[in-house]
């Protein structure tokens, strides 16, 4: 089966075929980084990065482009709220996203482009539009005519001109001269902490060029993989074609538009604005990462994904399953059964779960059904183990397919406790030492806690009881 994705610029399932052969050029909107992130995040990023890491595995070179948004009014607004300058907000949170995304083990794209950065070129682009007519200056700010583009409206969104002209009279603006105009250039107001010089005066990028801009910069006119959360489709990802497709004149400006679903809490979509949210770092405290990645990657990219500590309780011991499986061939490595049944079939078996494993994940990264497969080989491993024994490089193949399935999912079968478990751990370590208090066997509770000590805890008995503290 060829490789295939759902392109929301056709709305079909499409063969995957790349511009140049086995190369692909894939460009992700970044963050606005004004805060941490927040699980609907993790969910678009961790869902990118497997798709780039199976068009590796499937012997593409992938140029991953994904970009900051560090100027912007939500950042303005908080750096002027915490009295710092508007960039040093940015690389604070610029840095914290990458700390959680590295604990998700997303791969590092290619190139992080900043809007910051990257001004001059934004520049040159609006002054292209501008003379070509498909932008004007108005006060000091500079717009996109969407009508010298209207075959390009609703071309993601699939509304009519008519339907989104209408929603865009909701918000009037007399320097435009259609609703449905955007920003490219936005002048200076009184007071802003930051703006660039241009031909227009002071000022600074509108949302939708920026991405236009650094996309052309680091993968040039023409790409093969767009992608974004659903929310990006209308009006960002349309503005995206438009302005792009004007200013290079060399259309499709991307091949494949690919979009996740929402992350959901309570039936809504997970959002700062509506404030239910939840940070990647918090759900980390309690939850290890691999954990999360399941549980993201446990739901087709395109289908709604509720969040919930039931769910992600259930992942846990989902992947538990498979843990102790593995734990118990490389039991067996070390172990062997001696005069045990030698186990027929396993080799084929191997073979079929990787040949379902690719179906499921070249069916539009159906990565649902290839982890229910991966679930299916786990029941038939602990059978194996139960039932008999196989020569060592066979067990050893069963470890090297669930390292092939690791690298695609970015999901490690073997790594530290989940937080939520260790502190119960912790907890029940903290009681056995009461115990042997109470006996008075205090030889064996000095032992328990300068254990502790050393691994970086600290007990303190008090009259209100055991109390734990990190060192």
């Amino acid at each position: 089966m060829a490789l295939r994705f759902y392109n929301t610029l056709t709305s079909k399932i499409e063969d995957f075929v790349p511009i140049n052969d086995k190369e692909v050029k894939m460009y992700v909107c970044g963050p606005t980084v004004y805060d941490y992130c927040h699980m609907g995040h993790a969910r678009a990023y961790v869902v990118f990065d497997t798709i780039r890491r199976y068009l590796q595995y499937k012997g593409y070179k992938v140029t991953y482009v994904q970009n900051f948004t560090d100027i912007d009014d939500k950042i303005l607004r908080r750096a002027a709220e915490l009295n710092v300058p508007p960039l040093e907000l940015a690389e604070k949170f610029i840095e914290a996203y990458f700390e959680d995304m590295d604990r998700l083990n997303i791969l590092r794209a290619d190139y992080y482009p900043r809007v910051s950065q990257n001004i001059p070129s934004i520049i040159k682009m609006i002054e292209a539009l501008v003379d070509k007519g498909y932008a004007y200056v108005s006060d000091g700010s500079v717009y996109f005519s969407v009508d010298r583009m209207a075959d390009k409206v609703g071309v993601l969104s699939h509304q009519s001109y008519d339907a989104l002209k209408v929603g865009a009279r909701v918000e009037v603006d007399e320097r435009k001269r259609n609703p449905m105009d955007f920003v490219l250039w936005k002048a200076s107001k009184p007071g802003e902490a930051i703006s660039w010089d241009s031909p227009w005066g002071p000022g600074r990028p509108g949302w939708h060029i920026e991405c236009s801009a650094m996309s052309l910069q680091a993968l040039g006119p023409n790409i093969d993989i767009h992608g974004g959360g659903m929310d990006l489709i209308f009006p960002h990802h349309e503005s995206e074609i438009m302005q792009t497709e004007a200013y290079t004149g060399k259309p499709p400006f991307a091949r494949y538009w690919i979009h996740n679903g929402f992350m959901l809490i309570n039936k809504e979509k997970m959002s700062k604005s509506l404030g239910n949210f939840f940070l990647v770092r918090d759900v980390l405290k309690i939850y290890s990462p691999d954990v999360v990645r399941l549980f993201i990657l446990n739901t087709h990219y395109q289908s709604p994904l509720d969040f919930s500590d039931a769910a992600l309780d259930d992942t846990r011991r989902g992947l538990e399953r498979i843990r102790n499986a593995l734990a118990g061939v490389e039991n067996r490595l070390r172990s062997p059964l001696q005069g045990a049944t030698r186990i027929a079939g396993a080799r084929s078996r191997l073979e079929e779960s990787r040949k379902r494993f690719e179906e499921r994940m070249d069916d539009n990264l159906d990565t649902r059904e290839a982890i229910a497969e991966i679930f299916e080989l786990t029941r038939d491993v602990n059978r194996w183990l139960a039932e008999g024994d196989m020569p060592a490089e066979e067990w050893r193949e069963v470890l090297d397919l669930y390292g092939v399935y690791s690298s695609v999912l970015g999901i490690k079968w073997s790594g530290p406790m989940d937080g939520l478990f260790a502190s119960e751990l912790l907890q029940l370590i903290v009681e056995i030492r009461d115990a042997v208090r109470k006996k008075k066997d205090y030889e064996t509770s000095d032992m328990i806690r300068k254990r502790l000590k050393e691994l970086g805890i600290a007990i303190e008995d008090t009259k209100e009881g055991t109390k734990i503290k990190r060192i």
